[in-house]
């Protein structure tokens, strides 16, 4: 009888799908580091507008100024 020969558990290609795996990580880490910048870009440049926005849809209407000045 001729031995058994013992195969291995897990992947029989090359490991194309492992660069493939790799190189989605890859993109959606550059994805989401590029999403977060412009995220904090966009927060911080229009946080105070959107107060000023909410601030002058609210009853009673105030005047642009009346928001803008601290009495």
């Amino acid at each position: 009888m001729a031995p058994k020969v013992a195969k291995g558990k897990g992947k029989t290609g090359k490991g194309s799908k492992g660069t493939e795996d790799a190189s989605v990580v890859k993109s959606v880490k550059v994805w989401s580091t590029w999403a977060m910048k412009k995220a904090k870009v966009v927060a911080h440049y229009g946080f105070i507008p959107l107060i000023i926005i909410i601030g002058m849809n609210s009853e009673p209407k105030p005047h642009l100024s009346q928001l803008l000045s601290p009495v």
